[in-house]
């Protein structure tokens, strides 16, 4: 397998190049010559399938050059404990990505990816230095992924104020080989930086220097896995391919679901379910893309105004194929609010800010008649739960009441906050790095 930028296809790598260096040297995302597909048996076999082979003949494929297969077996058994139960909750189903060690979706891509770096890397005396920024949970589930990793040390950006208390403490508690900066300014800012930072030619020849961010092709292929293990799920009472309503913010998650369809999972559509940092649905509306400045939101994981994944869409599909795949719906504050309250009160299920936008967008969709109902040999609605309820406490709790706090989330409040805060300035960044 073959890699090559969004912005360059004459320069191709393998798939630890593209790992490792994250970001293309022109600035540009890496991306697959093409996109491997299941075999026939794989594709039949998805339903009765466990998770971790389910993870195996999705990830292998992408990376067999680089990572002998023996060698995958035990990265995926070692980063997978946990799985992505489907919970139903009245006419449709959630896939619950939170039942990871920081409750969160990103757990799935940033452990496998700890394991991956920790192996291509073997006999490097240089350290690797992995610069992410987050909105919230990336910068987490990264922490405690590559938390005491021999030979990589992580800095994490965040946006100062604008991420849960609990989220900060998860980026900012560990100490140890991860570093966390507090940003004035916003996700977008962080990640900006954080581009800057990969194209100062002058740092890289001091630091070996990559991602963790979704920019990072290894964090993508992962994240695929749950796509195709949920729709083998679903569709295996004899329903149609599976409609995946996606909380959307930088994009990275949507991307994985695309990659895991083209690869022959049994997926109908996406929904690309936005805050008011609407760009793509937008664009999918218009035809015009146009990033602009974030806005802050309750579902603040999703507050980007420059979705960097829009370059790898862009990539494989046209605006009309992205169309034809692809239904935007925007949600407001208010209407966040709404859905955790009705949810709850109607079908006792708790849902966090995040993954309640993902139910509201099917909610308005079904509303204006553009998908169907639910009914026999229908397509399975299924809303994508990002993260777990308790982690936005300071917003569910006023509305449903008290929540249970799972015992990892437990751990990470009693942790102290140690942050450097920085202007979104990239001389401030250089000067910490």
């Amino acid at each position: 397998m073959r890699y090559y930028s969004t912005r360059n296809k004459t320069r191709a790598a393998g798939f630890s190049a593209a790992a490792l260096e994250g970001l293309a040297p022109d600035g540009g995302l890496y991306v697959p010559e093409e996109i491997p597909g299941f075999t026939q048996a794989v594709k039949s076999s998805l339903g009765r399938m466990c998770y971790t082979d389910i993870a195996f003949e999705t990830i292998n494929p992408w990376v067999r050059e680089d990572i002998p297969e023996p060698v995958l077996e035990e990265m995926i058994l070692s980063a997978y404990p946990f799985t992505a139960p489907l919970a139903g909750a009245g006419d449709r189903m959630v896939l619950e990505l939170f039942h990871g060690p920081t409750a969160a979706f990103k757990d799935f891509g940033a452990r496998f990816m700890a394991r991956a770096f920790s192996y291509l890397r073997r006999g490097e005396e240089k350290p690797l230095n992995i610069l992410v920024a987050t909105s919230g949970d990336t910068g987490g589930a990264v922490a405690d992924g590559f938390f005491g990793v021999e030979g990589i040390f992580v800095t994490v950006l965040y946006p100062k104020g604008r991420v849960s208390p609990l989220q900060e403490r998860q980026i900012a508690g560990l100490n140890g080989n991860v570093s966390a900066i507090a940003v004035e300014g916003s996700f977008d800012d962080c990640q900006r930086l954080v581009k800057q930072a990969f194209g100062d030619d002058d740092l890289k020849k001091r630091m070996v220097l990559s991602s963790a961010n979704s920019i990072n092709i290894s964090r993508l292929i992962p994240q695929a896995v749950y796509y195709a293990a949920a729709a083998g799920q679903s569709c295996s009472a004899g329903n149609g391919p599976a409609v995946f309503s996606v909380p959307s913010g930088n994009f990275g998650n949507l991307t994985a679901g695309l990659y895991a369809r083209k690869m022959g999972a049994p997926i109908g559509r996406f929904i690309a379910a936005t805050n008011i940092n609407r760009t793509v649905p937008d664009y999918l509306e218009s035809g015009k893309y146009e990033a602009r400045l974030s806005k802050a939101t309750l579902s603040s994981a999703m507050d980007v105004g420059a979705p960097s994944n829009f370059e790898r869409m862009t990539a494989h599909f046209s605006r009309e194929e992205m169309r034809a795949l692809i239904l935007g719906a925007s949600v407001t504050d208010d209407e966040t609010r709404m859905t955790i309250a009705e949810v709850f009160s109607r079908l006792g299920y708790c849902l966090d800010p995040h993954s309640a936008v993902g139910w509201n967008a099917v909610d308005k969709l079904l509303g204006a008649g553009i998908l169907a109902g639910p009914g026999q040999g229908s397509a399975p609605l299924i809303v994508v739960s990002t993260a777990h309820p308790a982690k936005f406490a300071e917003i569910v709790e006023p509305i449903t009441g008290p929540l249970p706090v799972p015992p990892s989330l437990q751990k990470a409040l009693e942790r102290k906050v140690k942050a450097r805060t920085i202007p979104a300035e990239y001389d401030a960044l250089r000067e910490c790095l």
